[in-house]
């Protein structure tokens, strides 16, 4: 259970890198110490209950239509290469804190603010939802799946508060160029692999699913 624990938590390390939305807020409120704590916590609550949602809602549908394991499997493969493709030609990336618009000083604000570059994220739905969920559909049992789904929110709980407490520093890692394009490829293989390794559950499920009795007797 603990190395799918960690699958989990190498897997939300590799996508939640790059500087979305979300992580420029944090590191925002990190700079300007606006509840810069509270801000992570909240962020880690709604990637949790992405993450859980995809989890949980695939292994629901999976009891009654084993099918959609395959279709979802698909598409954690096509996301897995879509991003790690996506990381591996990225270049020069840097932060700006003058770029936000969300300048308030106020708790509730604050709280707000992080509901909002959470929620209203669509890459937290394609992470959490159809890539994480997808890549769950590799593990049979519920308790796996929630395990996995646990570590990558794990990840990000660490990673909200490394942003938000140590954003100075964090600011001269991602201002270097080399040190940028480094840790995207990287996270980019770590991607790739993933994808090879779930296309390989994959194949060995549609191989099954083809000499399924039951199947074959729908079909007929």
């Amino acid at each position: 259970m603990s190395q799918v624990f960690l699958e989990g938590f190498l897997l939300q390390a590799s996508l939640i890198f790059a500087l979305g939305a979300q992580n420029i807020f944090i590191l925002e409120t990190g700079i300007r110490k606006q509840h810069h704590i509270l801000v992570s916590f909240v962020c880690f609550l709604c990637d949790y209950f992405i993450i859980m949602l995809g989890v949980l809602g695939t292994a629901s549908l999976l009891e009654e239509y084993p099918q959609i394991k395959i279709v979802f499997g698909i598409l954690g493969i096509s996301f897995l290469i879509y991003y790690g493709l996506g990381k591996l030609r990225s270049v020069e990336q840097t932060f700006n804190p003058h770029e936000t618009e969300n300048k308030s000083n106020t708790l509730i604000k604050s709280i707000l603010g992080a509901i909002t570059f959470s929620v209203v994220n669509p890459h937290a739905y394609l992470d959490g939802i159809i890539l994480i969920g997808g890549y769950s559909t590799k593990f049979s049992e519920l308790s796996e799946r929630v395990a996995l789904g646990s570590g990558a929110a794990f990840y990000s709980l660490i990673w909200f508060l490394a942003l938000s407490s140590a954003s100075s520093t964090l600011m001269t890692f991602l201002g270097n160029p080399r040190r940028m394009r480094f840790a995207m490829n990287f996270a980019g293989l770590i991607l790739i692999l993933l994808s090879a390794r779930l296309g390989v559950d994959v194949y060995s499920w549609v191989m099954d699913s083809m000499n399924d009795p039951a199947l074959v007797l729908q079909e007929n």
